[in-house]
């Protein structure tokens, strides 16, 4: 982590910046795919739609992108690669999001415009236009994009005129609390590349504001106040995490820190940006449910704490444990960033699309 604090955030930001824009392609049609940026509800939009044979109806995708709320493109290589080939291979409408991001467009900017465009998707009108069988849209993201759709799931639950039901959320590694920075996971990938735990917590923290104090609470684990303490029973990993997965650890109860800091930044306990933290009550009615993660990841035991819990409710979900992958093993699935793990991953999760949407 020394090398970010040496370069520091804005630099860092500003380097992944200029990746994600040298890696932004515009919108192309193929032979198989029509690609074109356009807006839902407002919200720019990438939007997939497969030229496959013209009979029946198809199914409908909502992704978004990851990259910390902070950075990332649904027109990146990789993201734009994903999107053209679930729309192509398994004839899927997809609508890939580009949310506001941090730091100009803070909590809940991201949350609003993903849940405006699913919103905007799931009326029978728009989907009619598209041709795509209302009992076959599912939301899905990678990582931020993860969170998102998390969130999204978990809101529509509470909103009686959204007429349309999900069929499916897929969660690929993805961020659901900001409650404990300090899980096993975060202890033993503390240091790993692509997302290191600083730079984790520096998203963390830029999702909800630029005060170094936030970041160093967080840093320090001590961002939650004593009023929030009940929500500690849903992070639980002493209960929640397989025995396996916990390791040499030892379970030591949160340290509380001062409740201004959560008065600041109400986000900071919101559902909307940690979804984990959701009653049973929520929980129980959510759509059958995919997620990945990986072993070497700060994020893994986020992943694996929401399966068990939405597991032991009686919703449906697969889980995959990817025991050699790391954080955003997806993104290298073409050249010059060409690696096995991520196609054997991708393969997985066009089959899983395919057998359950």
């Amino acid at each position: 982590s020394g090398a970010f604090d040496t370069l520091g955030l804005m630099n860092y930001m500003d380097i992944m910046r200029l990746i994600t824009f040298v890696e932004t392609i515009p919108a192309t049609s193929d032979e198989n795919v029509t690609v074109t940026d356009t807006k839902f509800s407002d919200v720019p939009v990438r939007l997939y739609l497969p030229r496959g044979a013209p009979g029946g109806l198809r199914r409908g995708m909502v992704f978004f992108h990851g990259g910390g709320w902070c950075l990332g493109d649904a027109g990146m290589k990789s993201y734009d690669h994903m999107s053209r080939r679930v729309s192509n291979e398994l004839n899927v409408v997809v609508v890939s999001v580009n949310y506001r991001l941090a730091p100009e467009h803070r909590f809940p900017s991201a949350f609003e415009d993903v849940y405006a465009v699913t919103k905007f998707f799931l009326q029978s009108s728009v989907l009619a236009q598209y041709r795509v069988d209302p009992g076959r849209v599912c939301v899905a993201g990678d990582s931020a994009g993860g969170n998102l759709a998390a969130a999204v799931a978990q809101q529509l639950l509470e909103e009686p005129e959204v007429k349309t039901k999900l069929k499916a959320q897929i969660l690929i590694y993805p961020v659901l609390q900001a409650l404990d920075l300090d899980l096993p996971s975060y202890r033993d990938n503390e240091n790993k590349p692509i997302l290191p735990r600083s730079l984790m917590v520096r998203f963390w923290s830029e999702y909800f504001s630029s005060e170094p104090v936030l970041r160093e609470a967080m840093a320090s684990n001590r961002h939650v106040p004593a009023e929030a303490a009940h929500l500690f029973q849903f992070v639980n990993w002493s209960h929640w995490l397989p025995v396996e997965m916990r390791g040499a650890h030892q379970y030591r109860g949160p340290t509380l820190g001062s409740g201004a800091l959560a008065r600041r930044y109400p986000g900071l306990l919101d559902l909307r940006a940690s979804p984990l933290l959701a009653s049973d009550a929520r929980l129980r009615h959510l759509p059958h449910t995919y997620i990945l993660t990986c072993e070497h990841d700060v994020l893994r035991d986020d992943g694996v704490m929401y399966a068990q819990r939405l597991r032991a409710l009686g919703v449906r979900v697969t889980h995959d444990h990817a025991q050699d992958a790391f954080h955003g093993a997806l993104m290298f699935n073409f050249w010059p960033m060409d690696l096995s793990v991520a196609h054997r991953l991708f393969r997985r999760y066009i089959e899983w699309v395919d057998e359950n949407l």
